[in-house]
């Protein structure tokens, strides 16, 4: 036998270099149509607006705005209270003259559509460090007037006791009040409660600079003039969430806190 026939009878698709024969898939291919471009629209949606693109940028920001902040996890979220700390200055100037109105009533008419924090949060800081370095002022013009020969120091606990007890007093009783009402029926708002009562402390830091005067009755006159003021604008304030027997109630528990607020003041930092 010719020993050039034995070799091409030899399979030959696995050699280097052989080329495999040409198979029609024509009948067997699937078409494939790559999406329409769009200048405007980057990646382009396979399928239409319902397909796998990236979101756009826009759609990303409207989500973020729309979050709710109404559930637990609002609370902790830092963006849920930036809207009450969103206040013009000539509309703070304004609450605090109307916290000096004792019985005009019409505070909450103001804050409804936008009660804010920041104007109870600075009240609140500035009669802290008020009450801290006037009751130490004070303190050393009463020794002075009495003739004591001692030296006079200034008491840092002035400073921790007026943090707790303005801090403490300003958030746990219109939280307090906030409870009571909701037990009772009425639809209250606690943020409007906590400017509310946030701005009834400004009187306080009025009335701290005449409390220096080293006359006793003076001093009372003074502080009960104060308390009483912030009381009735408080309890003012509150006749219109609740009527009838449970309004004299609460009005009067809350005009004794804010008196007991203002004797705590005259006792513990100008005595």
């Amino acid at each position: 036998m010719d020993e050039s026939s034995s070799y091409t009878g030899l399979p030959t698709s696995h050699l280097l270099g052989s080329v495999p024969a040409v198979v029609d898939e024509g009948k067997n291919s699937t078409s494939y149509e790559a999406p329409g471009a769009n200048m405007q629209i980057f990646p382009p949606n396979n399928g239409g607006g319902k397909g796998q693109g990236y979101p756009s940028l826009a759609s990303s920001s409207e989500t973020f705005e729309q979050q709710p902040t109404g559930n637990w996890r609002g609370v902790f979220s830092i963006t849920s209270y930036t809207q009450y700390f969103n206040i013009d200055t000539d509309v703070v100037l304004n609450r605090l003259m109307g916290s000096l109105s004792p019985i005009d009533g019409s505070f909450f008419s103001k804050i409804v559509v936008n009660p804010d924090i920041y104007g109870p949060i600075w009240i609140s800081t500035t009669l802290v460090f008020m009450l801290a370095s006037l009751g130490n002022w004070a303190t050393y013009l009463m020794e002075k007037h009495a003739g004591k020969g001692s030296s006079w120091t200034f008491d840092v606990n002035y400073v921790n006791v007026a943090a707790i007890a303005i801090y403490g007093y300003a958030i746990a009783v219109p939280l307090g009040f906030y409870f009571l009402l909701q037990y009772l029926g009425s639809n209250a708002n606690l943020v409007q409660f906590w400017c509310m009562w946030g701005y009834s402390l400004f009187i306080f830091i009025l009335s701290a600079f005449p409390l220096l005067i080293p006359v006793e009755i003076l001093r009372w006159i003074i502080i009960v003039a104060a308390g009483a003021a912030s009381a009735c604008f408080v309890g003012s304030n509150l006749r219109s969430y609740v009527d009838g027997a449970d309004a004299t109630i609460v009005v009067i528990a809350a005009f004794f806190l804010q008196m007991a607020l203002a004797v705590f003041i005259k006792v513990w930092f100008f005595s």
